[in-house]
């Protein structure tokens, strides 16, 4: 089998799709939290901290170099502000996945805390009602 049929057998396998899916479905996820946390959660927290803004947040190792007002070089600088909002969003995601999972496995422990009926056949049927009326007739 050559690498082109190989490769179109893989790539047009359902699991390959679900995955396609999954990862653009997560890449929307991912940009919804971190709206959530730039726009929702930090503003209230940077007051709360007397007006901080955490993206401004950062150690500055060197200075811009300058050519008037024009910045020609960066600063190098630390930007820990920055740090802290990408695990606010993590922590985020991690709650919101904890609780997906958590809630599919209550589903699947229902599920097989559920007692199956079982189906029986004409034959099972048939002996299951001569098996009464011999305990009937005993009687």
């Amino acid at each position: 089998m050559s690498f082109f049929s190989e490769f179109k057998q893989f790539a047009v396998k359902g699991n390959v799709i679900d995955l396609a899916v999954a990862v653009v479905i997560g890449a929307a996820f991912g940009s919804i939290v971190t709206s959530l946390v730039n726009d929702l959660i930090m503003p209230p927290i940077g007051m709360i901290t007397g007006g901080v803004d955490f993206t401004e947040l950062k150690i500055q190792l060197s200075n811009p170099v300058m050519e008037g007002e024009k910045v020609i070089k960066e600063g190098a600088s630390i930007n820990y502000g920055n740090f802290i909002q990408t695990i606010v969003n993590f922590l985020i995601i991690a709650l919101a996945i904890f609780a997906m999972v958590k809630s599919i496995n209550s589903l699947k422990r229902k599920e097989e805390a559920a007692p199956a009926t079982p189906t029986l056949s004409k034959e099972e049927i048939l002996l299951t009602e001569i098996r009464d009326l011999l305990r009937n007739r005993n009687l």
